[in-house]
């Protein structure tokens, strides 16, 4: 549902170097000016500010540079609207919260966004980074009501389509590092969780989770990082406004999951990886069990298994594992 303070919001950043009249605030979100002028104090103490002239009404000048619900909500497209959207200073972890707010019977979809972890957490368990540092730790949860099998490539259609809302946004060029590893020069600044579960023979609750480095920390990243990790603020031409590259997500994740539930992704998934693919003709060595097998990475297949060309020319499909580059470790 819209709130009067997003309605304010849109219509102001609809004008954004003009003045908006209170009268035509007024009837847009249908009530008093007096009404008008106690919501955008309320918007104020969220962090926005106005410029308000006599006989012209309200001009923005300011917006929180950390995350904001009601900026996101303002931001997004109008088929995006009926997604409901949660800030939180701190959590575990957005996708733990996502998952306790499926459970409680929360509608679908929403969005579970903090601005720190103290649980977050990639593959195998391993920590991510959470830190305060205006970085995006979000999640998406749905449900979606179909067999297991059919989320076998969901967490690489949704990767592609990170990747290409990035690109076009930023203008930068990001990579993917099978199955899960946004990448930039060989430096990892971001990662995805897809995590579900499963009732006899449908998934019933689905969870994707991002993490994403928007920032370079003040002070740098943490020694056992330094050489691994980079952030988005250090290879676009502009700083990333986090509520607008946010809203733009939404957007992105909405429509690339109804792509992918309406099951007509497949034609286009091989090509949009592809054109992301950091591993694709590269020497690597991939940890499949308790075994190394090393090779030639040959793409993926229709099920998401990664190709892997060994030397003797046979080819492996992985399904799962950990996977380096032989020439240097990402």
């Amino acid at each position: 549902m819209n709130t009067p303070e997003t309605l304010i919001l849109r219509e102001l950043l609809a004008h954004e170097d003009r003045f908006v009249s209170g009268t035509l605030l007024a009837a847009k979100a249908k009530m008093s000016r007096v009404a008008i002028w106690q919501h955008m104090e309320k918007l104020r103490a969220q962090g926005f500010e106005f410029e308000a002239v006599r006989s012209r009404g309200y001009r923005l000048t300011a917006k929180p540079g950390e995350l904001n619900a009601t900026l996101i909500k303002a931001y997004l497209p109008l088929r995006d609207r009926g997604l409901t959207i949660t800030v939180l200073d701190e959590v575990d972890s957005t996708n733990d919260e996502a998952a306790r707010e499926l459970a409680a019977g929360r509608s679908v979809p929403f969005l579970v966004l903090a601005r720190r972890q103290t649980g977050g957490r990639g593959r195998f368990g391993r920590r991510w980074l959470s830190e305060p540092n205006g970085n995006l730790y979000a999640s998406f949860a749905f449900r979606p009501k179909v067999e297991p099998v059919r989320m076998q490539t969901f967490t690489l259609w949704m990767g592609a389509n990170l990747c290409d809302l990035i690109a076009n946004f930023c203008r930068v060029a990001p990579g993917l590092k099978w199955p899960n590893d946004l990448l930039f020069s060989g430096r990892k600044a971001g990662g995805m969780l897809t995590e579900a579960r499963i009732d006899s023979d449908q998934i019933r609750d689905l969870v994707f989770g991002l993490g994403l480095n928007l920032r370079t920390p003040p002070g740098g990243w943490p020694e056992e990082l330094s050489t691994r990790a980079t952030a988005l603020d250090a290879h676009a031409a502009e700083p990333v406004e986090v509520n607008k590259f946010t809203a733009a997500l939404c957007g992105r994740v909405l429509l690339a999951y109804e792509r992918f539930i309406r099951g007509d992704h497949a034609d286009v998934l091989a090509d949009l990886w592809n054109r992301h693919d950091v591993l694709r003709g590269e020497r690597i060595s991939a940890l499949h069990g308790a075994h190394r097998i090393t090779g030639t990475a040959a793409g993926i297949d229709e099920e998401g298994c990664l190709l892997l060309r060994t030397d003797r020319g046979r080819v492996e499909r992985l399904r799962a594992g950990e996977v380096t580059l032989e020439k240097r470790l990402i």
